[in-house]
Formats: structure tokens, sequence, C-alpha cells
């Protein structure tokens, strides 16, 4: 370990020691979910007074034979989340969520990224299938426009293989892969955490003609919605724990909130606990947890069971092969599920509530929708969906060890990957490009590990079959207390770096990173 990695575990962690972690935390007693509530300072408003709010589609700058060309501009801006208070946020675009990006496959998009931010900025799109250089490697830095020389901005641990850029960026996306939803925020090193909480992510939407010839549910009737948990002082200002809340020099959160950072206020797509008027027909609901920390077990309560509950349609990385009924969806951070809702059974005026079972308090509640009357709906949800490739575990060259846990860093408590913390110039495995492995990651605490460029498919958990919401191809994996799971893997394509990580985004800024290269 490096003498910056040594400081950066310190200055994260602060006075808390290894002999006084447990203090205040919650370990491996509590499997679903870890980290510390804030406590909002202002009035919150009553849950279900707030109308939902559907993130815009942002329309391409131009287009050409091939390629769809967007810009995004980055920038501060204020929203109005709580009624009554003006919240200052970071942005794509000036709002919160970000605009929606919608990509046909097969078609290539380009995104231009303008940072008029005050901090240096890294854009991943999560579960994209795209080269290291357009990925968002966590040194890949866009450096504010007008900046001179800044190098050392932000105290970045140097990197001669880091592609950095100031003002403006390129992202590229070849965009060949299936119908998904996908989502980008910011991947800066050390400071992801600080800069999702503030604003930064939005939905990036990938369809294509397999998807359009099932005819779900469409159109107004396709809800992206983005469920996160804020807290907030009592200006309205958002409250996260950040050692430097400048984001520029000393990374990491104060005391108890290493384990997450967890708020007191439900968001959807920025709004608290909002309420949305559906019509009795089918429902598209892509589900995405853009929460710091936060496991959510969702469930529909509707008078009578009239709403029926999930049918699960997709995961990460696209359609499953078959629907299927689900009564709850546990969804971590950076996990997806896309799910059909049928309103049709109920009565004008059904209230259909959408709870948090690993909540508590208001925690433990999302969202709702009021059913209006019977509406013309002519989407079906087909039992078989879509095929998909089956990786096979006996055509595996390889097994690769992955274990997730807190670690003795020198005497701070860190978290580590197979025993060490994130440098930038270590490389955890070098997968052949087509090339079957089998992964197998372990944890001593809860921790949903994301795995960049290629999706897998789920094996087995503790030696048994996987879960049901383990359907499909997964980028991120939720793994309890004390569980070993195996996934099937092969990446394509693309060879160059790439991380894999845990998706409690203080954990990751602390460290719990690791990288790996796909070669030739």
């Amino acid at each position: 370990m490096s003498r910056r990695d040594v400081f950066r575990l310190a200055g994260a962690l602060g006075v808390v020691g290894a002999a006084g972690v447990a203090a205040g935390f919650r370990f491996a007693g509590d499997s679903a979910t870890v980290g510390a509530q804030l406590t909002s300072e202002v009035a919150l408003p009553e849950p279900f007074t707030r109308s939902l709010t559907v993130p815009a589609v942002l329309a391409p700058e131009r287009r050409d034979a091939d390629t769809d060309y967007y810009r995004m501009t980055q920038r501060r801006a204020t929203a109005q989340i709580v009624p009554g208070y003006d919240t200052p946020i970071l942005s794509y675009n000036g709002t919160f969520p970000g605009p929606t990006l919608v990509s046909a496959r097969g078609r290539r998009t380009v995104v231009r990224h303008r940072n008029e931010l005050p901090v240096p900025t890294v854009v991943h799109l999560h579960g994209g299938h795209v080269p290291h250089d357009s990925d968002g490697y966590p040194t890949d830095l866009l450096y504010p426009v007008g900046s001179d020389s800044m190098a050392d901005m932000a105290g970045m641990q140097r990197d001669s293989l880091a592609r950095t850029m100031t003002g403006e960026r390129d992202y590229e996306y070849p965009t060949q892969q299936p119908a998904a939803t996908l989502w980008y925020h910011d991947h800066r090193m050390d400071f992801t955490g600080a800069s999702v909480w503030h604003g930064l992510a939005g939905f990036h939407l990938i369809v294509d003609e397999a998807e359009n010839r099932l005819r779900l549910p469409s159109g107004e009737r396709d809800l992206p919605l983005m469920i996160t948990d804020r807290a907030f002082h009592a200006d309205g200002s958002l409250m996260y724990p950040a050692l430097d809340p400048s984001m520029m020099e000393k990374p990491g959160v104060t005391g108890k909130y290493v384990q997450g950072v967890l708020g007191d206020v439900i968001l959807v797509n920025g709004v608290p606990w909002p309420v949305h008027r559906v019509g009795g027909a089918r429902y598209r609901l892509r589900l995405l947890n853009a929460s710091n920390a936060r496991v959510y077990r969702l469930r529909m309560d509707s008078p009578g069971g009239r709403a029926g509950g999930f049918v699960q349609i997709g995961s990460d990385g696209g359609l499953l092969e078959r629907a299927q009924h689900l009564s709850a969806v546990d969804i971590a951070p950076g996990e997806r599920f896309d799910v059909v809702v049928d309103f049709s059974g109920c009565a004008p005026g059904d209230q259909v509530t959408v709870h948090n079972d690993l909540g508590s308090g208001r925690a433990a509640q999302v969202m709702r929708f009021v059913v209006g009357d019977r509406a013309d709906d002519s989407s079906v949800v087909p039992d078989v969906l879509v095929p998909i490739e089956r990786l096979d575990r006996a055509a595996a060259v390889r097994t690769r060890l992955f274990d997730f846990r807190r670690g003795d860093v020198d005497g701070m408590v860190g978290w580590t990957i197979n025993g060490r913390a994130y440098a930038v110039d270590e490389v955890i495995a070098e997968p052949k490009l087509g090339e079957v492995e089998i992964w197998r990651f372990s944890t001593d605490l809860n921790h949903p590990i994301h795995v960049h460029l290629n999706q897998f498919q789920v094996l087995s958990r503790n030696g048994n079959p996987p879960h049901a919401t383990d359907a499909g191809w997964k980028d991120t994996l939720n793994l309890a207390a004390t569980e070993v799971a195996e996934v099937a893997i092969r990446f394509t394509d693309y060879a160059g770096r790439f991380v894999l990580h845990c998706h409690n985004l203080e954990h990751e800024d602390m460290a719990m990173m690791a990288t790996f290269t796909t070669v030739q």
C-alpha cells in the first residue's frame, strides 16, 4: 500500500480506530444493509402529497447516418426538493435527476460533457458495454472549464495512464448491447459518494426491436423511477457528512458514516414520497436504486390485493428470458429491476402504496399510485421474453476469488478487496477476452458488488441455487453479510483497464475497489 493510500484511509476514517470501530455501527447482525442515518433539520412534507415527476428525455444535438450526438453541461443549480426550500445541487443540465438519454441499439451515441463545476468529474455509464477510454475510470478526470494545470487538484494520486482533459470531453458509446435500463453518474476517485449525493446521476435507456416486438407497456406507461435517500440542513441544503465539503482535498466521511450514509427522506425522481395518478392498465416501472448505501425491500400494498405484486421482466443487463412474479424486490445500490404492475383490477380511487420493508419510520414508505378509471390497454406481458445465452460453468478456464471486507490497514480500519486497498497502479486480474471465468465473491458485511464492462450470470449463493431475483444478466450483485456467490463472466470486445468495486459509495470512496485489465 502506498503512503498516500494510508493517509487517505486515515483521513477518511478520522479518529475511528480498529479497537473502537464497533461503537455505533451495524455489522453482520444486520445482513440487509449497513450504514448510519442522518436526521433532517427541515420540516418535511407529508408522504404522498407531492406529484411524481419524470425526467425529461434529452434530444440529440445532431444526427448522422450511424451516430446520435448529445451535449451535457455539468453545473451548479438549485432544485426545489423539499417544499419551501431551495436546495443547491451539482447537476447534469441543471436538474436532478439529470435528463434521460435514449439510445437505439446499433446506433452509436456520443455525449459531449462540459464541466462548469468547481471540481473535476468522471462520467461512468453504469451497465454500459463500452471501450475503456469512455468507461469512466476513476482517474480519467475532466477538469473544469478554465482550469490551467490541475494535475494535483483534489489531492489525486498521480496516474501515468490517466486520460485527463479540461473543459469538455466526448464519451463514445457503441450501443451494441440489448435493450436495458442503464444509468450514468459521477465516478471520480475518492468522491463518488459526495458527487452522486449532490445530484450527479441520470437514466440512460437502450431500446431495440426485440423489445419493441413484445408490446410491453410504453409511452407514459413506461416510468423510469430513480429511488434515492437524502437528508437536509435547516436551510434546505443537502446534508452529507464529508470530511471536506469542498470535495477538493480530503476524501471520506466522518465517524460512523464510514459504513455508509443513509438519509431519512426517500426521493423518487427527486421528489419526496411522491404520488402518481395512473389509469386502470399495465405500467412498466424501471426501478433504479441510486442511493449511496441503502438497500430497499419494495412491496406493493393495494386494497384487497387488487394490484397484485411485481412481474419482473428485466434486470441490470436487459430483459429476462421469462417473466416472473415477485411479491417483493430487494434492490441494492446500483441495481435495476424492470417490473410490470397491472392496475386494471383496481377500483377507481384505489391507493396502491410502495413500501420499503427494510426501512423504519418514514424510510419505510417510498411512493403511492392512485388509480383512475379503467383505460384502454393493448400492452401484453408474454411469458417468454427474449432468448438468453447461458454461460457454461464447465467452459470456464479459471476461477478467481474476490473477498470484500473490513481490513486493518496499518492500524486503521479500511475497506479492502483481497486484503488490499485500491491503488491505481495495481492490477488484480487479467482476464482474456472471449474466455469464460468463474468469479467467486465473499463478504463480511453487506456489499453490493459492481463489475464494469460486461454483465455476468449468477451461478450460486452459499453453494445453493441463485435467488429468483438473480435471473438474467447482472452487473451489480447484492451480497449479504458472510455470503459467498459464484458468477460466470465473459469479457468481450474491448481490451483495457476497468474496475470492480462495492457500490456502497462510501465503501468505494474508501478504497473498496480494484483494477482488472482485459487482454487479447
